[in-house]
């Protein structure tokens, strides 16, 4: 297994980047190899600096990057030898079995749509995250920010897209699928979640819980699967990420509320693309780096994406 890690994307790249690919070296087995992507005289310097031998990894030389401000598709199209651009040529021609980027999203996502392309049949990728309930089960939420806006059939889609990823990466056998809604009642919510909800009731690929209401998020009642809009999605992971720094700020110490550092989970896969492709917070550092790194790992191992089009 080869995956590549974008050295160059991120707030605090190259450094905090390299280091979390080292720390993520003694997870990974002999058979598991590391391809940094980006400038090799940064990564040298930087590699010789914590004394770490180079050869442990392999190098990918590029001369550009893509920064959080440039326009995704411009920038794409135009830094041709940038880590991003570098790292999804490597993956479509299969060079890399996965890619992972703490850089500009929307260059990421334009990549995914430029090469490796969507599983035809999907009507809209999503990004899906999987966070902790209160039983120590996790759940996968999607969509969290790709699509805010989406149709029926859309969100019934992503209940077949999450119950897959719960599967083969979680390893649920039948994945429950909750509709996250405002009340439990079929004829709560906005014309568009109500019409989901009759599409998901019927369709045999979905073990469908029901409606699901916020307040029932985290806790034990909670279904294998969520889906919503991209919008809601994410206002709910930067919700849990408040919750979090609160918590630590007032220096209060629990096992589950640990649990609800954004930097355990690394990064987002998007699922319905033709290859294993995860996106991690801008603001990533080492450890956040080293997680992506290893959720990304887990998407390989899992093949998210054949299952993908196998199901679709």
């Amino acid at each position: 297994m080869r995956i590549g890690l974008d050295v160059m994307g991120g707030d605090f790249a190259p450094e905090s980047i390299i280091e979390g690919a080292v720390d993520s070296l003694k997870h990974l087995s002999v058979n598991e190899k590391l391809v940094l992507i980006g400038d090799e005289t940064s990564i040298l310097r930087k590699l010789k600096e914590m004394q770490i031998e180079p050869l442990l990894f392999d190098i990918v030389h590029t001369t550009q990057v893509i920064e959080m401000a440039d326009h995704p598709a411009k920038a794409f199209s135009q830094k041709k030898d940038s880590s991003i651009a570098v790292g999804y040529r490597m993956l479509k021609e299969g060079d890399l079995d996965g890619f992972c980027s703490a850089g500009n999203t929307g260059a990421m996502l334009v990549g995914a749509s430029y090469t490796v392309n969507v599983i035809p049949g999907v009507l809209r990728p999503a990004l899906a995250t999987v966070l902790p309930c209160i039983d120590n089960r996790n759940f996968v939420l999607l969509d969290v920010g790709l699509n805010p806006d989406c149709k029926p059939d859309v969100l019934l889609q992503y209940g077949i897209l999450g119950s897959i990823y719960a599967k083969y990466v979680l390893g649920k056998e039948n994945p429950t699928v909750g509709l996250l809604n405002i009340g439990e009642e079929e004829t709560k919510g906005t014309p568009t979640v109500k019409a989901a909800f009759e599409l998901m009731k019927e369709h045999p690929a979905i073990n469908f819980a029901g409606n699901i209401e916020g307040n029932a998020l985290f806790r034990e009642t909670m279904t294998d699967v969520i889906v919503c809009d991209g919008f809601v999605g994410n206002v709910i992971i930067k919700m849990g990420e408040a919750f979090h720094h609160l918590y630590k700020s007032r220096n209060l110490k629990d096992s589950y509320f640990d649990s609800l550092d954004w930097e355990n989970f690394g990064g987002t896969p998007i699922v319905g693309i033709n290859a294993n492709v995860v996106i991690g917070h801008g603001i990533s550092k080492r450890k956040a780096i080293m997680n992506m790194v290893l959720q990304t790992r887990e998407v390989v191992h899992a093949n998210l994406a054949q299952m993908i089009k196998e199901a679709i």
